[in-house]
């Protein structure tokens, strides 16, 4: 839903390009009957979203997954955030909502084309359709004052990786989000990703976003030796620095999931304290071994082009970055999800014209990955087409056999001597024809379209690698440029 606010102040805003802009991203945690205290936990969002200091202008929410809690928080965040859009996909919805002080100009949802699995219907992926939330917002009258907002939640890890059985279908989804910001970089304007991206910083995803698109992560900015990682991961311990504490990793690291001071993340003895309405607290000096960081803003700047130097300089710079929405609930006394919110602040560089923007595309220019990581992806991909073919075959041959025992069941009935033998194989007919057609379903249908995405994910990513092999060739660079 797109709701714009009437507000006569509106077209003198708009009229007036912004200095800063104020960004939060955060994942709510909403699961419709089943994420604990919602209602109350999404009210006080959108309380605290309306009292923050300073006030955002753009904010990006994943998982609020219900046109009711959307409306909730809309109504209370409306005198500064006048627009907004909740965006629809899947079978039940996409749990992405972009909110904005300036009017959204244009919208869309694009689902990624790999997307978990039909039969993980206990994870839930496939059926929500994940995808890109899309808005481009006016913040001023001319074609400098356009941002882009591309707000997503990619594929839950339910493994460590590299043994996560999903790493191939998160490393397309990066890759899809990454052309999107990429193309509108290439417009000129301000790019801004952001949302729940289930990764590390540095990981396989999160170094074919910065590098396939110039959008660059607000934390590693101002925190380049920032954790890569929880301190418990193989990956942190052989970076041989000292426990973080909860502070720490809050400040410092950017953590905003598994952190010690969120509440849903306590032990049995503290939930349970809390659950009888104690209002228990933690030192933010307690050791803290498992928070991580998976929420992101990626920022571009647009640029603007110098007509006397004939060079182009970045219009929008990161000012700040911090992990909020720490504050827990004024009576219930929980956090208000199982994450803590990333913001950031970017500050405009006003020098130069105004009214003269480049015409035309920019040309970025071409980055690349070193050329054995696209043959790790090609691997990942080879890998995991293998298993769906396997798994093709199995449920094609599940029906099959279901379909066979269905037919000698109704033969049987034909020769029993009693009614309920007759009932019982009836029901044992039904029951399989039943499971068979879906995992027939699945198996001809979902596992064909699944194989279909991964061919265009290969041929990509090979023609991406078979440019870096050209110009690492043509410039006589090494191959891991």
């Amino acid at each position: 839903m797109y709701e714009r606010a009437e507000s006569p102040f509106m077209p003198e805003e708009t009229s007036r390009p912004p200095s800063n802009l104020r960004i939060l991203s955060l994942n709510c945690w909403g699961l419709k009957y089943i994420a604990k205290l919602r209602n109350e936990r999404l009210s006080e969002i959108g309380n605290q979203i309306a009292a923050a200091d300073p006030p955002p202008d753009i904010i990006g929410l994943q998982e609020c997954w219900t046109q009711q809690d959307y409306n909730v928080i809309r109504e209370k965040t409306r005198h500064l955030l006048p627009y907004g859009k909740f965006y629809f996909s899947g079978i039940f919805g996409g749990g992405l909502v972009i909110l904005s002080r300036w009017p959204i100009e244009e919208s869309s949802m694009t689902q990624y084309p790999l997307n978990g699995r039909p039969a993980a219907f206990y994870r839930g992926d496939w059926f929500v359709g994940k995808g890109v939330a899309y808005a481009r917002i006016r913040m001023g009258p001319t074609r400098r004052d356009i941002a882009e907002v591309f707000c997503t939640h990619l594929h839950a890890p339910y493994e460590v990786e590299p043994h996560d059985s999903y790493i191939c279908h998160r490393t397309a989804q990066a890759w899809e989000i990454t052309k999107l910001m990429r193309g509108a970089a290439e417009r000129g304007h301000l790019v801004i990703g952001l949302g729940d991206f289930n990764m590390t910083p540095l990981s396989l995803a999160h170094r074919i976003i910065e590098t396939h698109s110039p959008v660059r992560d607000v934390w590693r900015v101002l925190y380049p030796n920032s954790s890569v990682g929880a301190a418990k991961d193989k990956v942190e311990q052989l970076r041989n620095v000292p426990m973080p504490n909860a502070e720490y990793n809050i400040t410092k690291n950017g953590a905003t999931c598994d952190s010690a001071l969120n509440t849903w993340r306590w032990n049995k003895a503290h939930s349970q304290r809390l659950a009888k309405g104690e209002n228990v607290q933690i030192e933010p000096t307690v050791d803290d071994p498992n928070a991580k960081r998976l929420d992101y803003i990626f920022f571009s700047s647009g640029s603007h082009h110098d007509a006397s130097s004939k060079q182009s300089s970045a219009e929008w710079t990161l000012k700040e970055a911090n992990v909020g929405m720490t504050a827990r609930h004024p009576s219930l006394y929980c956090s208000l999800s199982d994450h803590f919110s990333v913001e950031a602040t970017l500050v405009r560089n006003l020098d130069g014209p105004l009214s003269a923007p480049s015409n035309g595309p920019y040309a970025l220019p071409e980055t690349y990955l070193p050329i054995e990581i696209y043959d790790e992806i090609l691997a990942t991909i080879s890998k995991y087409d293998a298993r769906e073919r396997t798994q093709r075959r199995l449920r094609l041959g599940h029906f099959g056999f279901q379909f066979f025992l269905t037919v000698g069941c109704l033969i049987g009935v034909w020769w029993v001597p009693h009614n309920y033998v007759a009932f019982i194989l009836m029901l044992i007919s039904s029951l399989s024809l039943s499971v068979g057609v879906i995992d027939g379903l699945m198996g001809g249908l979902f596992v064909g379209s699944e194989l279909r995405a991964l061919k265009e994910f290969e041929w990509e990513v090979r023609n991406t690698k078979d440019r870096a092999l050209a110009r690492a060739e043509k410039s006589d660079l090494p191959r891991t440029s």
